[in-house]
């Protein structure tokens, strides 16, 4: 394993080996698009990690793992992050990981494990003996681990395809008034693109924006504000509703209670 800055550069494909671990204690950081020809596993023990690709946006949460499949351009921003941890792996040598990209819930287990082969060194040898176990029942807790919705699809009309975050958190009425179409239209538009409704999709967007920010301000009443809610109180019922936990509950670990439902519709009224 490697410890970096946060300014660091390295790139994984010029290391031959097919698991490679990284770390950083403490991380602000933008990677910039970029891709690889080794998949990787990306973590954190505390912050959130946002990651965009293509058509997508992916909210990382402490206690969560990404996988990014190989040759996947992505762009990794950190603020505050702390216990980063990554592993790279050769998927011609590991075959049976998921072709797009996942989020899974860290369970004790599957967190010590990446730990331990995180801090393998580079030319270690996974054919064979312990690390070659190890590996075996990483990968076999990782794919049975419970996997978290915190990955959302952008629509891809010319119309909605090149807008800023803050118009995200707009009404469907103040939404078709910016970009000049109907409310009937913006509404098939993002069932069509996104598979959701434009609620379910606001209150999703809301919601992994909240996982984010939490981390960040480590109060209520700026993230209440930043995601234009009417009062803090409305924001932590909405949270509440979604995970079953408080925000403050979030913010002191909790982090494993949260579930996103998959009908976000009955929270339209906040």
């Amino acid at each position: 394993m490697a410890w970096l800055e946060a300014d660091a550069v390295f790139n994984p494909d010029q290391i031959s080996n097919e698991v490679i671990g990284i770390a950083a204690k403490l991380s602000s950081h933008d990677s910039g698009v970029h891709q690889h020809s080794k998949g990787q596993l990306l973590y954190a023990q505390h912050g959130c990690i946002k990651i965009t690709l293509t058509e997508q946006l992916c909210f990382l949460p402490a206690g969560c793992i990404a996988w990014i499949p190989p040759h996947t351009p992505h762009r990794a921003e950190m603020q505050k992050v702390t216990g980063y941890r990554s592993i790279y792996l050769d998927t011609q040598q590991i075959t049976y990981l998921p072709a797009q990209i996942c989020v899974f819930v860290a369970t004790t287990l599957l967190t010590e494990l990446l730990e331990r082969i995180a801090d393998s060194d580079f030319n270690s040898d996974w054919s064979e003996g312990v690390l070659h176990h190890l590996l075996q029942l990483c990968l076999h807790e990782l794919v049975h681990a419970q996997k978290k919705p915190v990955i959302l699809k952008f629509p891809q009309d010319r119309r909605l395809s090149q807008l800023t975050e803050d118009a995200y958190l707009l009404t469907l009425k103040q939404l078709a008034l910016h970009v000049g179409a109907s409310e009937k239209t913006l509404s098939r538009i993002f069932l069509k693109e996104t598979g959701l409704s434009f609620t379910q999709w606001r209150n999703q967007w809301r919601y992994l924006r909240a996982l984010e920010l939490l981390p960040l301000y480590k109060k209520i009443s700026p993230v209440s504000k930043a995601l234009c809610f009417s009062s803090d109180s409305a924001f932590i019922h909405f949270f509440k509703s979604i995970t079953g936990i408080t925000p403050s509950a979030y913010l002191h670990g909790s982090i494993s209670q949260t579930v996103l439902p998959t009908n976000l519709e009955k929270y339209a009224h906040i």
